[in-house]
């Protein structure tokens, strides 16, 4: 941060990330007007459930996106991968913003829709981890976990400002002009953002790791190809990093609210859900600076086993009637949960080898926190519904958490100090650092990991 390409590169990096958060927030927050809108029902549930049905869309189409812009990161550059994912994400977003309805077009409203929330999709598979990607390539020596924080913060700092935003404009306007055209201001949003994400990106220059890559001529022409060959189990591990990351992310982000709104005030939920994920946010940065000082690992599987013992007595907390206990319980959980997002967003980036990096980790990561934490709040619901217990979903929480947790306390290597030019296979070696690591690397991992 001491010169200015490192502030445009922050700035540029960030912005597309909050975009995706942005719409993510407003989306789930206006989702029940949207219902009426675009699926007309004489059912008032059906019509949100079909909404919610197009939210999740979504998540089926981020793992093609990962493949697709992790291909492009690894072949072309970060910096175009990147471009490419913010200008998906702000048209698509910008467009649902002046789709027309189902009174206006009938049966066009919800298709249109679902193709806009396809192209939302396949942009945001690759748009987290190469944000991360792009941050870590560019960060000072020992300030990795510092840097690609900042990713998990502003992801955080999103969904507040999403829901803070739609709850200003229900408070202001009338049910009837909240369904007529409110609901689109949020997402006009995504045109202004996404215009200075993507000329902010464009003017980047391209990562000192890639540009080392193409300087050696160890650019992949298939680089997902070689991912699936060469990286097998270092997908795997990064898949279980991001689904237990993801799981607990979703629960803190939209299960606690719909959970504490059971009953009670639906404003007061999201308020205090907005409150307990500014705490978060100050963590973040928190948990970046201590897996800097005794790295990743015990990080990551602490905080995995912190969910796993923390479930059930946060549930009943946010499950008890009262804001005050409800805020508490989630404060409890988004500690461990800054620890667990902010490894991820760098985790993921060290385990793989600089030439499959952005193909390898976005695969994973739409994987995990795609298809599998996704349908984490939804499951959670059910459960709750079909045993009338806040108990059922915490132990699933717990149950994967624990889990996860176990297994990455015995397959997750160290990866602090490890070199992102080191173009090896880092994960092959459970447990400890790469083979192939630099001299200020093996000494610096050798003082944070100790032995294998």
């Amino acid at each position: 941060m001491s010169s200015a390409m490192p502030r445009r590169v922050v700035t540029a990096t960030l912005i597309g990330n909050f975009t995706e958060w942005f719409d993510f927030a407003v989306y789930g927050a206006v989702a029940v007007t949207l219902g009426r809108v675009f699926f007309p029902a004489t059912d008032s549930v059906v019509s949100l459930l079909a909404s919610l049905a197009v939210f999740g869309v979504a998540y089926v189409f981020r793992p093609l996106g990962g493949a697709v812009l992790g291909s492009v990161g690894d072949r072309y550059g970060r910096r175009v991968a990147l471009s490419a994912a913010v200008l998906g994400i702000s048209v698509a977003t910008t467009l649902i913003a002046v789709l027309p309805s189902y009174a206006t077009i009938g049966f066009w409203a919800p298709l249109l829709l679902v193709l806009l929330r396809c192209v939302q999709g396949l942009s945001a598979g690759g748009e987290w981890t190469g944000a991360s990607a792009f941050l870590a390539e560019y960060a000072p020596p020992g300030r990795r976990g510092a840097r690609a924080a900042l990713i998990s913060a502003s992801g955080g700092l999103a969904i507040v400002a999403g829901t803070v935003l739609v709850l200003l404009l229900e408070s202001t306007l009338d049910p009837a002009q909240m369904q007529s055209w409110g609901w689109r201001l949020p997402f006009l949003l995504a045109a202004p953002l996404g215009l200075t994400g993507l000329y902010l990106r464009l003017r980047l220059e391209e990562t000192p790791v890639y540009q080392q890559l193409q300087a050696q001529d160890g650019v992949s022409g298939s680089p997902l190809r070689d991912t699936l060959r060469t990286e097998r189990r270092t997908l795997l591990i990064a898949f279980a990093c991001a689904a237990v990351t993801g799981v607990g992310f979703y629960y803190l982000a939209t299960y606690f609210a719909n959970a504490m709104s059971v009953g009670g005030s639906r404003r007061t939920a999201l308020l205090v859900s907005s409150a307990a994920l500014l705490v978060y946010v100050v963590l973040c940065p928190l948990a970046g600076r201590l897996s800097d000082r005794i790295g990743r690992r015990p990080v990551y599987v602490g905080a995995a086993l912190a969910h796993a013992v923390l479930a059930v007595p946060v549930l009943l907390l946010v499950g008890s009637g009262s804001p005050w206990a409800a805020f508490l319980g989630m404060c409890l959980f988004a500690v461990p949960q800054a620890g667990l997002n902010v490894m991820s967003s760098i985790v993921l980036v060290e385990l793989f080898p600089a030439r499959t990096r952005s193909s390898g980790a976005a695969v994973a990561f739409s994987l995990g926190a795609g298809p599998i934490a996704g349908t984490a709040p939804l499951v959670a619901a059910a459960l709750a519904a079909s045993t009338g217990s806040p108990l059922a979903p915490a132990l699933y929480l717990a149950a994967i958490a624990l889990a996860i947790g176990l297994v990455l306390a015995k397959v997750l290597p160290e990866t602090a100090g490890r070199s992102l030019t080191d173009d090896t296979h880092p994960a092959h070696a459970a447990g400890g650092p790469a083979a192939h690591e630099t001299n200020a690397d093996q000494a610096r991992t050798s003082r944070i990991a100790g032995p294998a």
